[in-house]
């Protein structure tokens, strides 16, 4: 007869363990096990079973997986905390007493960590680290933004806006930007990389305010985290293009960069410091890039017999080839264009987007440094202004609102610029992360941008078009045959799917009426606005 297991010394009782005892086990502050769990990625779970969990009591408390505990039981930044706080201790000792001389060289040796095997612990690979950028730059592009002040001191947020730089150079670079869109909480952008997509939000260049209900220190772990992800990814990045990391700008003197991770000790970076600094910040410079001889570089390749294809080999290559090219001369929209850009649109923006895909850019040289040619330059074809009137208009360009260039983008050609005018009632910005697929509800709007992406030429115009058939009633008849013919399983299915297009029918009609509701009440003010007029 085997040995008889007590209850509670297996199962769940065993694979579960409460926040008191694990403090208890790592020897820990509660401040300090949350900062210890954010680093490597562990997170309370919910037991299914509360009871067996916690003896019978349903009294509320946060578990943990007990296998978690015991492996950050042998985390070497453990250490580090605990050294951290010795050296808190004899800080406050040598302060308290007034012994200068100590308190200074306890500052000199303080304790500092890297996260270096944390962020090669949890992403192994290139592309799972690619895969956390859609967290990461959220919180870095926040912070870049955020005044320094409080708790948010100013070597935290030089490090994020280092970091952002560094990125957006990247997208630039490689022409990776695929979708911009402009919100109420931000500006919206979709890149490409590798392979993956990754959509981030960014905050509008305005004056914000740390709220007080938000817990800063939590943030600032999650931050601490993500700053040395992307430190790893930008130079990972940068050397996939052949680029030179720290990026340098040629011809420019650029003063020593820190370390990127914020664990680490050194100097601040601000990019507005000097004059090599400035011109980086202000994205509208290539960077240098490395100069060096692959193996083999400079023989010529032996040229490859052609394989004989079927047809529909055929056919995929030859739409493979045409989706290349169409994404070769969507990344070269803006390539034969010159613009400049007034004081009062979002510079930053719109320099990284429109040299994200080819076009030249510049600004008044008052605003910001890194102008590379002033409004008077004959060149310019569209300058981008957000005021009704204009005191001097030059004839050979065109003067667009910023939106010309978002929806543009989107739309993957370039659109007239006479709907985009200042002062004249913009079309509406549209997101284009919404795909309608066949049968859904499309605003006018969107076909009002498709017809002003791809104009009709009247010859191809066929009065004949909008009118549509019914297909006749001997059809129907038909499906219904065809449908009680299907098995029991099959038929079902089929009337699922029946039901389920009648019902996306129904609410497309439904939306459709609400318009169309919406359009004449909207019309109907605008007749009475035009009556009350003297």
């Amino acid at each position: 007869m085997g040995k008889r297991t007590k209850k509670g010394q297996s199962g769940a009782a065993v694979n579960y363990i409460p926040r008191n005892r694990a403090l208890k086990k790592l020897q820990l502050s509660l401040a300090d096990f949350r900062r210890l769990c954010i680093l490597k990625g562990v997170y309370p779970v919910e037991p299914r079973h509360k009871k067996k969990v916690n003896h019978g009591s349903t009294a509320h408390r946060t578990y943990y997986f007990a296998k978690d505990i015991l492996f950050l039981s042998h985390e070497p930044l453990l250490e580090k905390f605990r050294e951290f706080k010795v050296f808190v201790k004899k800080l406050k000792r040598a302060i308290h007493k007034g012994e200068i001389h100590s308190a200074d060289k306890l500052v000199e040796n303080k304790p500092v960590y890297t996260l270096d095997h944390v962020i090669k612990e949890r992403y192994p690979s290139f592309v799972d680290a690619l895969r956390e950028l859609d967290d990461a730059l959220p919180i870095i592009f926040l912070f870049a933004h955020l005044p320094q002040q409080g708790q948010f001191n100013a070597r935290v947020a030089q490090q994020c806006r280092r970091l952002s730089v560094e990125f957006l150079h990247y997208v630039i670079e490689a022409r990776a930007l695929r979708k911009v869109f402009l919100s109420v909480k931000g500006i919206y952008y979709q890149i490409e990389i590798h392979g993956e997509t990754v959509t981030w939000v960014t905050p509008y260049q305005f004056c914000h305010e740390v709220p007080s209900d938000v817990d800063l220190r939590v943030m600032l772990t999650f931050l601490e985290v993500y700053a040395a992800l992307l430190g790893f990814i930008n130079y990972q990045l940068y050397n996939s293009i052949n680029l030179r990391y720290p990026p340098l700008i040629p011809g420019v003197m650029m003063s020593p960069v820190p370390a990127p991770l914020l664990g680490k000790p050194g100097g601040s970076y601000d990019p507005t410091a000097d004059e090599g600094e400035g011109l980086l910040a202000c994205l509208g410079h290539s960077l240098a890039k490395m100069v060096h001889m692959e193996e083999g570089e400079g023989l010529e390749e032996e040229a490859e017999l052609p394989l004989e294809l079927t047809d529909e080999e055929e056919e995929k290559q030859r739409q493979v080839e045409q989706e290349e090219t169409e994404m070769k001369e969507f990344k070269q929209l803006f390539s034969q264009l010159k613009f400049f850009l007034s004081r009062e649109v979002p510079r930053e923006a719109l320099v990284f987007i429109i040299r994200s895909f080819g076009g030249c850019v510049s600004w008044d040289s008052c605003d910001a440094p890194g102008a590379s040619y002033n409004e008077d330059d004959d060149g310019i074809t569209h300058q981008v202004v957000d005021r009704p009137l204009q005191r001097h208009v030059v004839l050979s360009r065109d003067y667009i609102q910023p939106q010309w260039v978002f929806d543009s983008i989107n739309q993957r050609s370039l659109l007239p610029v006479g709907d985009y005018a200042p002062g004249v009632a913009l079309p509406p910005h549209l997101s284009p992360f919404v795909e309608e697929k066949v049968g859904d509800y499309v605003p006018p709007e969107r076909e009002q941008l498709v017809k002003l992406a791809e104009p009709v030429e009247e010859d191809d115009i066929n009065p004949d078009d909008d009118v549509t058939e019914e297909p006749p009633s001997m059809d129907k008849e038909e499906k219904k045959l065809a449908a009680s013919m299907l098995p029991r399983k099959r038929r079902q299915l089929y009337e699922r799917i029946v039901r389920a297009q009648k019902k996306k029918a129904s609410e497309v009609r439904k939306l459709k009426r609400k318009r169309a509701t919406f359009d004449e009440a909207k019309e109907k003010l605008k007749r009475q606005k035009l009556l009350l007029q003297p």
